[in-house]
Parts: C-alpha cells; structure tokens; sequence
C-alpha cells in the first residue's frame, strides 16, 4: 500500500504544474492640489474585476520594463517603473481552455506623470485612481492587498523624511 502511495504522489507532481512568472505595476501618483499619493486599478477584460496592470514576462526586456510597458499597454499610463520589485502576490490564472496555472507576479512601482488618449486596450478596461486604502479593498488577492498598504506606508515615510529633510535645511 505504501509503494502505490508514494507512486500516486510521484505521478502528481509529475503533472503539476510549475509556477509561472508575471510582471505588475503598481502605478502611482500625487493629486495636484493636496500631494497624497493616489493608486491605478483597472479591471480585468474577462471577469471584470479590479486587478493592477500586468502581464507575461517578455524577450529583451527586464522585468521593470515589462511592468511600465503592460501599465502603458492596459491603462495609457506612461511612467517610470522602480528597479527593485516591491513584492510577488500569487493567484491562478484562468486559460482558455479552461486549465487554470498557478502565477507567482512580481510587482514594481511605476510613478505616473502622464496618461496617453490612445493606448492598446482603450475602451476593453475601465480605470480609476483612488487611494491606496481603496485600491486594497477593491483588489481579490490577499498578499497583493498586503502589498499595496505596505508600499503606500513607505512611500508616506519617505515623503515625510524628505520633508522633515527640507525644512531642517531652510532652519
């Protein structure tokens, strides 16, 4: 009985499948009037959920570049993406042929300081800005909820140490 266990188990991990890597972009700016940051969602094209812009990894590009580009891409956002991932958030992903994959996504902040009238997916997504609280609550996937309240809590301590920096020069 044993063996026919172990030979069960072997034979499925020989058909599960391994996780594959996506690239995401947090995409953030400041309001005009009051400076507090304010996050992008969008939804999703097929089950309309919000979800942040991301996409497959793709040849010649770094895994920053491929965050700024599906940003771009999904929701016109033009932006500078940061080197260093922020995080992963996992979640299994639906196929078309009704397989679902498990997804490991690295996500990297972009800062926003324009947005294209015309962009790839134009009209297929519906996008708004809101702030980091909201964007965590809207979003389905517990560790990329975990993810952006982080990244909102660091992103407000480096202002206020720039700021505190500031004033302490003109003093």
């Amino acid at each position: 009985m044993k063996i026919l266990n172990r030979i069960a188990d072997d034979v499925r991990l020989m058909f599960r499948r391994p996780v594959r890597v996506q690239c995401a972009a947090l995409c953030y700016r400041f309001k005009k009037k009051s400076a507090q940051p304010e996050m992008l969602v969008i939804t999703s094209r097929d089950t309309g959920r919000w979800v942040i812009p991301k996409g497959w990894p793709m040849e010649g590009k770094t895994l920053n570049q491929v965050a700024a580009r599906e940003a771009y891409e999904e929701a016109g956002v033009k932006g500078e993406p940061g080197a260093d991932t922020i995080g992963f958030y996992t979640y299994e992903k639906g196929m078309d042929h009704g397989m679902k994959i498990p997804c490991r996504v690295q996500v990297y902040p972009v800062v926003v300081f324009d947005m294209a009238k015309r962009f790839p997916e134009k009209g297929s997504r519906t996008i708004e800005w809101v702030s980091f609280e909201e964007g965590s609550a809207r979003v389905a996937e517990p560790l990329l909820k975990d993810l952006i309240l982080a990244f909102e809590k660091r992103l407000l301590s480096t202002m206020n140490a720039d700021a505190l920096a500031a004033a302490q020069k003109t003093a």
